[in-house]
């Protein structure tokens, strides 16, 4: 097997046909992939509603608490997705070296825009035949740092500068993040930034979701099985 040094690539396919399986995710990455799948879930519903409420009738207590109720589960869940990006982050200095992939893209040197030139073609079906990574394609490792990972810390930081408002000064998020209003020009562009970058992300995960789905099948290399077994099969 020939393995890329920086991007991880069986470029020999002639070599990469022995391959059968490559343990790639270890535990934690795999427990933080589908914990943040699970509160970004939360967050994008409950911040939809929390952004463009519904119109209830009044008299009815449970209309009443309704926003209480989703106010509660988007916070939850913003400091569980937080508290988790800390320790993935944390995990990269301790896991192996895939686990590091995700914050590190090469983006100074140019055979990795190549490679990413070369997906794009793929994804275009303008190439016959995939290459073979044992992490992440240079493509979705991109896409993944500039949507994802660049995205999560502005949620974070926007997201407990908001909240900071109701826990008053003096509070930890107040002391942290609370400058991030006045520097944006108030909480209502900090809101709408917000909500924007919430929108981006949405994005993101439909073409993450259609990318992995299509990888599985067309590129016939697991991604998505990889999740939750750890291991990357190749099947040619």
């Amino acid at each position: 097997m020939s393995t890329h040094s920086e991007l991880s690539t069986l470029s020999s396919s002639t070599e990469s046909s022995r391959v059968q399986s490559v343990y790639v995710y270890q535990v934690p990455v795999r427990l933080w992939h589908w914990l943040t799948m699970l509160c970004m879930l939360t967050l994008i519903i409950t911040g939809i509603f929390i952004g463009t409420p519904f119109i209830t009738l009044p008299g009815n207590n449970m209309d009443a608490l309704l926003m209480s109720y989703c106010r509660f589960a988007h916070f939850t869940a913003g400091y569980i997705f937080a508290i988790a990006f800390v320790g993935r982050l944390v995990w990269a200095f301790m896991g192996n070296e895939h686990a590091r992939q995700l914050f590190l893209p090469p983006i100074w040197r140019g055979q990795w825009w190549s490679e990413v030139m070369f997906e794009f073609r793929w994804y275009f079906f303008l190439e016959d035949k995939p290459k073979k990574y044992i992490g992440h394609n240079p493509l979705a490792l991109g896409m993944m740092f500039f949507c994802f990972v660049l995205g999560s810390l502005f949620m974070i930081a926007t997201g407990f500068a908001l909240y900071s408002e109701g826990a008053g000064p003096g509070h930890w998020s107040q002391i942290v993040f609370g400058w991030i209003n006045p520097a944006l020009g108030g909480s209502t562009n900090t809101h709408n930034l917000h909500r924007l970058v919430m929108w981006i992300m949405i994005c993101f995960i439909m073409v993450h979701v259609y990318a992995a789905v299509r990888e599985d099948i067309m590129s016939r290399q697991s991604i998505i099985s990889s999740m939750i077994s750890g291991h990357r099969t190749f099947k040619d």
